[in-house]
């Protein structure tokens, strides 16, 4: 009889052990890596503001970051056939637990990385929809590294480095600072982003 063919939380898995090779990180060695990478998000800001930038939403209105001031904004650059895709859940979660308290989560769809996300903004954001119920607010998609990066990634990366895979997350301040970036390895229910988002919070809710 042929093989079975993989489940999803196996082909999750397995292209999450893929972009850790490719990131230069071993399985063994994550833990420690997850500490030394998130101990680098310092608290200094960039110079300019994050409310100087705009994005056109998934469906095609303008979104520009002013509107969300007052507001902790945590941006995450996303795909959606990549082993790190199951974050959406996270993502997901930690909006509907914060978005009360001054919290918004902002989805980048980016094919930056080995074409992970290859679908039209519609396909991208039905995916979205139907497999996680995502209800926090999405760009079109985004090119997130290089020479053709969206001018927010642009900024963000000269004060905090450039993504280097998909779902990493930048946290600006209810002022439109940039006070820290998080890579991809770092859950988005983690003790240190859910700590570092709780200082960001407006008033500290």
């Amino acid at each position: 009889m042929p093989a079975s063919p993989p489940n999803r939380r196996s082909l999750f898995r397995g292209l999450a052990l893929a972009a850790l090779a490719v990131t230069g990180i071993t399985a063994t060695g994550l833990v420690t890596a997850q500490r030394g990478d998130a101990a680098a998000a310092l608290p200094s800001s960039a110079a300019g503001s994050a409310y100087d930038y705009k994005f056109t939403s998934i469906d095609g209105d303008p979104l520009p970051l002013s509107q969300f001031k007052g507001k902790a904004i945590l941006v995450v650059n996303t795909a959606s056939l990549c082993g790190f895709t199951p974050q959406y859940k996270g993502l997901e979660a930690l909006y509907t637990a914060y978005k009360d308290k001054g919290l918004v989560v902002l989805g980048v769809p980016a094919n930056d990385f080995l074409d992970q996300e290859p679908g039209s903004n519609k396909e991208i954001k039905h995916f979205c929809e139907s497999t996680f119920a995502i209800d926090f607010p999405m760009t079109e998609k985004e090119v997130v590294t290089g020479d053709k990066a969206h001018p927010f990634y642009k900024w963000a990366s000269a004060a905090k480095g450039a993504p280097k895979w998909n779902f990493h997350k930048y946290l600006i301040s209810p002022e439109g600072a940039l006070i820290a970036a998080f890579p991809s390895r770092v859950e988005p229910e983690s003790p240190e982003l859910k700590a570092a988002i709780n200082a960001a919070l407006p008033h500290n809710s």
